[in-house]
């Protein structure tokens, strides 16, 4: 890791599918590399953190903390849930500097817990507690909570959602593929062919002024907001909630035209709490490694579950 105000040295990036094993993707990695060898590791893994080895949600990886130890020579390997570093980021993440834009208005962020969730491949979430000088990373299965129909448009809507599992789990509609099953859903409730094949299609296609695309892009985001509202009312965030992931960036604007902070803030008994509730997308590029680089620099400032290996 750099230095006290030195900037994260970024290595390429590499597809799991494209990599045979972790250990081969950080050799590849690593070549580009001209620093010292590094002495320890600390990886971040998209699923439950509850043993040494494990393996990933959505990819075929099994991350050994031990293998990969001895195959790199390592001291010691930690691993800890994705999440965990996107919820340390947001203690070094700065407005001013443009690395969070806000959705919607709402007075200055309160000393309290905070929320960060984001839909990618999956629908991370964990939350930032302060506890005394420290603050607690509580990282979460919570993409996996069932989601529901609240309106009679959407009741007639979820017949037409894929299942994963056999269930609708947040996840299941709130992430890449989940974009991509909204908008398959909308064309099979209007009856029409859904020209799409990809999630990147959906974004696309908006851009373009496509209304089924805008359509399942403001249905997105409304549920976006509900389910992040709820974690705000779970974790009481009184001191904000951050949305991260690789899709909330490329929709800012969806996000700030208002039906993601109604589906938010529509919490009663509780929509006057929920309506201070700070709001923002994350538009750093790079959260997860600003929270790694954070935890590495100050580990006294925070608590949180890992797994590892250390060399004896």
């Amino acid at each position: 890791m750099p230095a006290p105000g030195e900037p994260v040295q970024l290595l390429p990036r590499a597809l799991t599918a494209q990599t045979p094993d972790p250990i081969g993707a950080i050799e590849i990695a690593l070549r580009s590399y001209a620093g010292a060898a590094p002495r320890s590791a600390i990886i971040a893994v998209a699923t439950r953190v509850d043993a040494p080895a494990i393996r990933l949600t959505n990819a075929q990886w099994v991350i050994d903390a031990q293998a990969i130890g001895r195959a790199l020579h390592l001291e010691r390997v930690t691993l800890v849930n994705d999440y965990t570093p996107v919820a340390a980021s947001v203690t070094v993440l700065d407005e001013a500097k443009g690395d969070l834009a806000p959705v919607g208005t709402f007075p200055p962020p309160k000393h309290g817990p905070r929320v960060v969730l984001g839909p990618g491949t999956g629908l991370g979430a964990g939350a930032l507690v302060p506890v005394e000088d420290r603050f607690a990373i509580l990282a979460t299965e919570a993409g996996h909570m069932e989601f529901g129909p609240t309106t009679d448009e959407e009741t007639a809507l979820w017949p037409h959602l894929e299942r994963v599992g056999g269930r609708v789990s947040g996840e299941v509609v709130l992430s890449g593929p989940g974009l991509f099953r909204i908008a398959r859903a909308l064309a099979a409730h209007r009856r029409v062919a859904c020209p799409f094949t990809i999630p990147n299609d959906v974004l696309a296609a908006a851009r373009e002024g496509d209304g089924l695309a805008k359509d399942a892009l403001s249905l997105f985001a409304r549920f976006l907001g509900r389910f992040a509202g709820d974690l705000a009312l779970t974790f009481e965030a009184s001191g904000g909630v951050f949305i991260a992931g690789g899709i909330a960036p490329r929709m800012v604007d969806i996000l700030q035209a208002g039906g993601f902070r109604e589906a938010f803030d529509h919490k009663a008994p509780h929509e006057a709490w929920a309506k201070r509730v700070p709001v923002y997308a994350i538009v750093n590029p790079e959260p997860a490694l600003l929270g790694l680089a954070a935890i590495v620099a100050r580990p006294q400032s925070f608590v949180f579950q890992s797994q590892g290996w250390q060399a004896t």
